[in-house]
């Protein structure tokens, strides 16, 4: 055995020491420096944040109401997420609905406040449930004796609802009024799963239950358009109702306007901004600069910023006092997205986020009624009973709690609101479906034309039952299809129990059929036509609060740098998810947010659906 022999270390001379010492010093400096600059850049975006000073507010003030992205029930993420966003200089993508409704409101007492500028550009996405509660306050507003004036470059269907609400509604010389009805094109995959291969088992309770019929047809079922037909018309209706009244319409002159429109659009020259003042749809035209000299003979002008006198929605909503936590008030918890078990962040309803949440407010003493917020087309049935558990437990405790349907209340969304002591719901409300199913996909032989072979092995049959390389065992099907009989049954007993009638007359209205909030009140299925605004106040009243009360919306708490940390991942994955889209024909569009249903199939009978798998028109 051979050994190398350790060279005996030389002792460090003066200079190496110095040499190392100076390195020590410059590394130290550098990471110091590093910390500070860190520091710095978040302490730049952090404090205007925490320490903005609020503007101060004259007479005559106009207060400008441009909502930017979708209007939400709540941000994706959290409000801290959406604030740190919007510092950082990200396009502004969503605005929470009872910001701007809170702000209008309070607009309506200030004296200070003598009018709403309505610009609307920036809208991109809402619901008509959450049209109609804005414009429900925009009313409020007027009924103060305080005007509405409305501007755009453009009108989408979305933003016209609510410039028609104003005293006049201008549009820019070059824009247009786009009136479509309700509707679009849904994809059908049954042929392009049978050439790779793939079959779908579908398990189901409910004639109208038509979420698995993308997946196992090429065409929607009878039925299925004769329930998305009946409620696409009553949603329309109510739309075209509320304009004409607004607009000081003949009844079914915007039918009439749409069946004949490339012939008046031939009258006006081709002139669809002509159109829109012919049609009395705007009042008058005006470019922006126009419009920004009309507000100055209005109210008032601003000579520092050579415009008129005006105030944001958003930092006139920051400027209102918020409600002290050890003060009685009405909660609002908010049930927004698809329902899942587990913790999610907001913007998906996680089962047990959302039950600890609304555990806190059952326990806390200032809270003296809860209002729950739906806007969920449904998800897990597991995930939606426990939460009505929580909802029962609430109402027990001796807290009245109201459930107001938003867009969405369906399947599971309409489960979680079945143990309210009232339910609200807008006449436009997409309610409903009570109905549930599940999905398991096949992939056998899309790998036998890939070559790939696989063979199963287990203790007993149901070890291997479900794996989706196989194809599905008969006997599994069976629980499967006996677990969904179960929990229709159940979801039956539940809305029989609140609707306090008999499961066999749910039944009748139920099999997965979608209705209008509007369809759901004539049938017994809601209590009360109405939006947030009066399920807040039947809340109060039912705790004894009177006319003037506080609310306060409850939000899940961020954990630590979680949220922080995950802005830059989603801006890569948002980037990512953009290029891939816009090189899609448009003839795919959809394609990927329905095939997640797959990839998400549940994997047991215990797993099933309650979800409509639709969206609000």
């Amino acid at each position: 055995m051979s050994t190398t022999p350790r060279m005996p270390s030389t002792p460090r001379g003066p200079l190496r020491r110095l040499l190392a010492a100076l390195w020590r010093f410059i590394d130290g400096a550098r990471r110091v420096a590093v910390n500070l600059l860190f520091l710095a850049i978040v302490a730049a975006l952090v404090a205007p944040l925490l320490f903005a000073r609020k503007p101060h507010l004259a007479d005559n003030t106009t207060l400008v109401v441009n909502p930017a992205g979708s209007l939400v029930e709540q941000y994706t993420g959290g409000a801290r997420e959406a604030a740190l966003a919007q510092a950082l200089g990200e396009i502004h993508r969503e605005t929470q609905l009872h910001d701007v409704v809170d702000a209008v409101d309070a607009a309506a007492r200030d004296a200070r406040i003598g009018r709403i500028a309505l610009v609307l550009d920036d809208l991109s996405g809402a619901g008509l449930p959450q049209l109609r509660e804005l414009a429900a306050a925009l009313r409020r507003f007027r009924a103060a004796g305080k005007q509405v004036v409305a501007w755009g470059v453009g009108y989408d269907q979305r933003q016209y609802y609510l410039a028609a609400q104003a005293d006049q509604a201008y549009l820019d010389p070059e824009g247009q009024v786009l009136l479509q009805g309700f509707g679009g094109v849904r994809n059908y995959y049954r042929d392009a799963l049978d050439r790779l291969g793939v079959s779908v088992n579908v398990f189901r309770v409910g004639k109208y239950k038509s979420f698995a019929e993308p997946f196992v047809g090429n065409g929607p079922s009878p039925a299925s358009v004769e329930a998305d037909t009946a409620w696409l018309n009553d949603a329309w209706s109510t739309y075209t109702t509320d304009v004409e009244q607004a607009r000081h319409l003949a009844a079914g002159s915007m039918a009439r306007m749409i069946d004949e429109l490339p012939r008046r659009m031939e009258a006006a020259g081709g002139d669809a901004a002509r159109l829109a003042v012919d049609e009395k749809l705007v009042d008058g035209l005006m470019t922006k600069e126009e419009f920004r000299q009309a507000m100055i003979e209005r109210g008032a002008a601003d000579a520092t910023h050579k415009t008129f006198r005006q105030v944001g929605f958003d930092a006139y909503a920051a400027m209102q006092p918020e409600a002290p936590a050890e003060q009685d008030h009405v909660a609002v918890v908010i049930a927004a997205g698809d329902i899942i078990d587990g913790e999610a962040p907001q913007g998906v309803v996680g089962a047990r986020t959302l039950t600890e949440l609304i555990r806190g407010e059952r326990e806390d003493e200032h809270v003296r009624a809860i209002v729950l917020r739906v806007d969920s087309p449904g998800g897990s049935a597991l995930g939606a009973e426990l939460i009505r558990r929580e909802v029962d437990l609430a109402r027990k405790a001796g807290k009245p709690v109201v459930v107001s349907m938003g867009d969405l209340a369906a399947s599971g969304g309409f489960w979680i609101s079945q143990s309210a002591d009232e339910v609200f719901a807008d006449p436009a409300t997409i309610s409903g479906s009570i109905g549930v199913i599940g999905l398991l996909p096949n992939v056998e032989h899309t790998l036998d034309k890939l070559g790939i072979h696989a063979s199963a092995l287990g203790t007993t049959w149901l070890s291997t039952a479900a794996d989706p390389r196989r194809e599905l065992d008969p006997r599994y099907a069976t629980l499967v299809q006996a677990s969904i009989g179960r929990v229709y049954r159940e979801f039956l007993e539940r809305v029989a129990a609140a609707r306090k009638t008999t499961p066999e007359q749910v039944d009748d209205v139920a099999q997965g059929r979608v209705w209008t909030g509007h369809q759901a009140k004539e049938r017994g299925l809601v209590d009360t036509l109405g939006g947030l605004h009066e399920a807040l106040q039947a809340a109060a009243n039912k705790a004894g609060l009177g006319e003037k009360f506080h609310v306060r919306y409850v939000e899940q708490e961020p954990r630590g740098l979680e949220r922080l940390l995950r802005l830059l991942p989603d801006a890569a994955a948002q980037a990512i998810e953009t290029r891939i889209a816009a090189r899609l024909p448009l003839a795919v569009a959809g394609v990927a947010g329905d095939l997640r249903w797959l990839r998400a199939a549940p994997a047991g009978p215990s797993s099933v659906y309650a979800h409509c798998l639709c969206t609000a028109p």
